[in-house]
């Protein structure tokens, strides 16, 4: 028979070491946070041979007492937390004693340190054999170093299942370039081989931040990001909110901080992902460096090993508010702020919009750096095409929507048409100059007869000519300005069946065969529960039995969807993040298409009125806050660009 036995300190520290040391990237989180929580306000990251020959980090915090010394070496030993009510509100980045005791367990490691208040510093040294340490006097100014050597020496396996040194290193310098997000007000100093990768100063102001965000994500995504910080119901949530313009293949320009502590929780990602989720293709990712601020009593930082996940008291209000503020602030974003004096050619984020200049003024979401030196490849827009079913009864209404491309009224009475050409001739003549000697567009064209109309000229200008059969160019008081005519009237047809969809009774069809769902216990409870989940769209869900529900109607938009399927995904979304919008996505993915195909063609001519007609109609469209496209539907033009497209044309 198998004895109980007592684990011995070295073995159970390595064991420990084994959830929290995985790679040396982990050790340099550990330490960092530990230099943080002391009060350091700089900190200087020496590796060698991607953090497996050597780490030292070196800070100014508050430092150790030579009676702590040998303590901070054991396990569940830390000045961090008391009483079970500091565990209940934890305000600091580590508190359960455990990081060092497993560090050193698996390394040779040198700790020396000066606390504040004291003249003698003193050091202290164990190898992860028997854990017996050797203290001695040492000279070091007011912080602590630490030094850790040879990390899992004494653990062959373990160091088998390490990557490379260069994959190692990226491990690691990722975890710097999180802490250094997270703690404006710190220096950091990062060397790999003697070699220095960041020197990043503390800041204190907007612009020095900005240049840090710069530094460590790139200057595409400050000069592609819009600032929020906005507060209510005791959550603060503030930071940069990157343009649907400027979306990733992957998640990895997401950063996401609670209480200054970086997260990657699922509930936060649905939230933010239910923000842009209608601004964004599909497969395509939003960047953001967001951080929320609450009362720590109110969110568990204590549910995971290495911290990562926290679990909030209300999640529900949690990912409520991100949501709603994050998607208000995409939304905000217009070409222009009424009255408040900014630019025609703003940064829309919500419509795609891209421009050389922007200014835009919106309280919520402020620009972050002049976008002058922004550059698009305006021709590369790519059209996403996806087919779909024959649509019948009311969506055949709501097909008829796209229709009035057809129907654009006349621009105005003083119009002519040239019955030998067919263009529209104005009362007042066209102001024309002369071709260019090198046979390329001439930018100044103007309508002086539909411009009269107006006091002032509209935002996108007044329409000039159709190119390659798929740009109108225009001409505002800003310049030349290129839209895509399919992206910008699909765009207004979208938004016109969305309203017409949810401001109006959602139509629904009665099944003359209910479908049958076989679900567990728990599931038939979180129907009963979210009734209104799903009757919000149309679907009437019943519970029939201990393990089965009973769907009795469903929405005409959605009466060729998989019902069954998409019901248990709404199921699995509602357990997992006790919200779900796939309903809504599903019936806005259809009305896309539906848009997609009703829109007007590439390469169909359209009159001069037809042209101004989407013109003012898409302007509407953004005025209103409607537009979320992340696709470019107009972008701002030079003459080189303009000459560079003519020279593609060719």
């Amino acid at each position: 028979m198998q004895r109980i036995n007592l684990l011995s300190p070295r073995l159970a520290n390595q064991i420990a070491a084994g959830e929290v040391v995985e790679r040396p990237a982990s050790v340099v989180k550990e330490l960092l946070e530990n230099s943080l929580d002391a009060g350091a306000t700089q900190l200087d990251i020496d590796v060698e041979q991607g953090g497996v020959r050597r780490i030292k980090i070196r800070d100014n915090g508050m430092g150790i007492l030579k009676e702590d010394l040998s303590l901070a070496l054991s396990r569940h030993a830390t000045s961090k937390i008391v009483t079970l009510d500091d565990l209940e509100a934890v305000r600091t980045l580590g508190f359960r004693g455990e990081a060092l005791a497993s560090i050193s367990s698996v390394s040779r490691l040198h700790l020396t340190s000066q606390a504040e208040g004291e003249t003698e510093a003193w050091r202290v040294e164990t190898e992860g054999k028997d854990m017996s340490t050797t203290m001695r006097p040492a000279s070091h100014p007011q912080g602590t170093t630490i030094d850790v050597c040879d990390l899992f020496f004494n653990t062959p396996a373990r160091r088998k299942f390490l990557r490379t040194e260069k994959t190692e290193f990226n491990h690691l310098e990722e975890v710097v370039k999180r802490l250094a997000l997270s703690r404006y007000d710190t220096g950091f100093r990062l060397s790999h081989n003697g070699k220095q990768i960041y020197d990043l100063r503390p800041v204190t102001d907007q612009l020095h931040a900005e240049h840090r965000l710069a530094s460590l994500l790139g200057k595409k995504f400050i000069e592609n990001a819009l600032t929020i910080d906005v507060e209510a119901a005791g959550l603060r949530l503030w930071g940069w909110i990157g343009l649907p313009t400027f979306s990733r293949s992957q998640a990895d320009l997401q950063y996401f901080f609670v209480n200054g502590r970086v997260v990657k929780d699922k509930l936060v990602v649905h939230a933010v992902r239910q923000a842009y989720r209608d601004v964004l293709y599909n497969g395509r990712h939003p960047t953001f460096v967001l951080y929320l601020e609450l009362d720590p009593a109110t969110v568990d930082v204590n549910v995971h090993p290495t911290k990562h996940e926290v679990r909030f008291r209300d999640g529900r209000l949690v990912h409520d508010f991100l949501f709603s503020r994050i998607h208000k602030a995409i939304a905000d974003v217009r070409p222009e702020s009424e009255g408040e004096g900014a630019s025609d050619a703003g940064l829309n984020a919500s419509a795609g919009v891209v421009s050389q200049e922007s200014t835009i003024t919106e309280q919520s979401a402020l620009p972050l750096a002049n976008r002058s030196a922004t550059s698009y490849d305006w021709m590369a827009s790519s059209q996403k095409r996806v087919d779909s079913g024959q649509v019948s009864g009311q969506l055949e209404g709501m097909r008829r929507l796209s229709g009035y491309a057809d129907d654009y009224a006349s621009a105005a009475s003083n119009e002519v048409v040239d019955p030998e050409t067919g263009e529209i001739i104005q009362k007042k003549a066209l102001q024309r100059e002369a071709p260019s000697s090198n046979g390329l567009a001439s930018a100044s064209v103007f309508s002086q007869g539909v411009r009269d109309e107006y006091q002032t000229v509209p935002p996108l200008g007044f329409a000039v000519a159709q190119l390659h059969g798929v740009y109108i160019l225009s001409e505002s008081e800003n310049g030349l300005i290129l839209v895509d005519m399919h992206a910008a009237h699909e765009r207004i047809v979208y938004e016109r069946m969305k309203t017409s969809f949810y401001e109006k009774n959602i139509a629904t069809q009665p099944l003359l065969v209910p479908i049958n769902v076989s679900v567990s216990q728990s599931e038939a409870d979180l129907v009963e529960e979210n009734d209104e989940a799903f009757s919000a769209f149309g679907f009437k869900v019943e519970r029939t039995g201990l393990e089965s529900v009973m769907v009795r109607e469903v929405p005409v938009i959605l009466i060729k969807a998989d019902t069954e399927n998409l019901v248990r995904d709404v199921i699995s979304d509602l357990s997992a993040n006790g919200v779900s919008d796939l309903l809504e996505a599903r019936a806005n993915e259809l009305m896309a298409t539906m848009s997609c195909h009703g829109a007007v063609r590439a390469n169909r001519k359209l009159t001069i009125a037809e042209m101004n007609s989407l013109l003012r109609d898409m302007e509407i469209t953004e005025r209103s806050g409607q537009c979320n496209h992340g696709r470019p539907t107009w972008t701002q033009m030079t003459m080189s660009d303009l000459d560079k497209l003519f020279l593609r044309g060719r």
